[in-house]
């Protein structure tokens, strides 16, 4: 052999070498990412299964403060621990007097179609101020006639417990200064009002409880959306499909090697 043709064997070698090593490379991260993004799929169904888990077990807790017997509404000693998870649709009663003047409106819409929700603040014996929805109403005018009751006698109101609803709905934002409310926002609502020593929840009147010519109590809507199971199922397919596309492409390499 010459010493030309040695050298193209070496030159040739060499390339293959290159080739190879950058084959190999390639691969590994083929391989690298392939891993990651079904890890990174199959969690987020784990994640889903587990959602799916505790929505089911919030649904069972749920309907079965809804049809307990009423207790009664946290005082100030017990507010801290108020939260959605462990309170929210409570069945609670308590006693006070409303104080009709200081209501506020709340678009609401309903099965009875769109109008106002009517929020109106109950003062206990120990000066504690609790919100109740006191129901619905269609319009301004039977909003405004409800403002003219002063009858403040003392009440006891059975409702449930309710979260405060902070912010406003998705399009619009609360206004106060120009008494327009799209959530029922306790903390904004009390400062409107200028209550200080507010419970940090609201109570929706129950049906049966409320004056014959006022707003129609009973409405709350109990309504969990629990597709969880639908999102697992569309995670885990995708992490199969991550499986499906890192075969399909190291078959097209080996063709082309072939």
């Amino acid at each position: 052999m010459s010493p030309a043709d040695h050298g193209n064997q070496v030159t040739a070698q060499a390339v293959t070498g290159s080739g190879d090593h950058s084959r190999q490379s390639a691969s590994l991260w083929l391989v690298i990412c392939t891993g990651v993004v079904f890890v990174i799929l199959f969690s987020l169904g784990c994640w889903q299964v587990y959602r799916w888990q505790w929505k089911l077990d919030l649904i069972q807790r749920v309907e079965s403060r809804v049809h307990q017997a009423a207790v009664a509404a946290p005082d100030r000693a017990g507010w801290p621990a108020v939260s959605r998870d462990q309170s929210e649709y409570l069945h609670v009663n308590l006693q006070g007097q409303l104080q009709y003047a200081l209501s506020l409106p709340v678009v609401a819409s309903t099965i009875h179609g769109s109008g106002y929700w009517v929020m109106t603040p109950l003062i206990r014996n120990n000066g504690e101020h609790i919100l109740i929805n006191r129901g619905f109403v269609k319009n301004m005018a039977a909003f405004d006639a409800e403002l003219k009751k002063r009858d403040e006698q003392p009440v006891s109101i059975t409702g449930l417990l309710r979260i405060s609803e902070p912010g406003g709905s998705v399009l619009r934002k609360n206004d106060p200064d120009a008494r327009r409310w799209y959530s029922r926002d306790v903390k904004a609502m009390g400062q409107a009002m200028g209550l200080t020593d507010l419970a940090p929840y609201f109570v929706d009147q129950e049906a049966g409880t409320e004056v014959s010519d006022g707003p129609v109590a009973g409405l709350t809507v109990i309504r969990f959306q629990n597709s969880h199971v639908v999102y697992a199922l569309t995670w885990f397919t995708l992490a199969a499909l991550s499986l499906v596309g890192y075969r399909l492409i190291r078959r097209h390499r080996r063709d082309d090697r072939d």
